[in-house]
């Protein structure tokens, strides 16, 4: 993993989980590019969520990690951009399975919903896990010739 690099992009109401999450990926030795917010002074979270998925899509990052209130909408918008396949993760277990059957290669967590350890947990079980293939490629290569 240490020469993964991993965009990490987050509103004001995930910038502090994003701070976390980016020690966290320095302590497993993972370079960070931490595209922001830096404060919990209102942002809007299409912008961190796009741009997330832009450096990932355009090979600046490997991999990336974005946070919101819910993740939900942020992960809407990292998966506006073509190449990303983001997914809200919740835990350990579903974040490993977005990257065993879906190839994730963003997630998105709640701050609201997801405490600290758990979320850390998810990251990891995601950066341990890989994608399957077999059955799952073909609905993932449909994924990627969408629009």
């Amino acid at each position: 993993m240490t020469d993964t690099t991993i965009a990490l992009g987050a509103d004001h109401a995930g910038f502090r989980l994003k701070d976390v999450i980016a020690q966290h990926l320095a302590d497993r030795g993972v370079q960070v590019l931490d595209l922001g917010t830096n404060s919990d002074e209102s942002v809007d979270y299409p912008d961190y969520g796009a741009a997330v998925g832009r450096a990932v899509a355009g090979g600046d990052a490997d991999l990336g990690v974005a946070v919101c209130g819910s993740g939900i909408g942020i992960c809407m918008a990292a998966d506006k951009v073509h190449g990303v396949r983001a997914g809200t993760v919740h835990d350990e277990t579903s974040a490993r399975l977005a990257r065993q059957h879906n190839n994730a290669n963003v997630i998105c967590l709640g701050a609201r919903l997801t405490g600290e350890s758990v979320a850390l947990a998810a990251v990891d079980a995601w950066l341990d896990a890989s994608f399957e293939g077999g059955r799952h490629s073909r609905r993932t290569d449909k994924l990627d010739e969408m629009p």
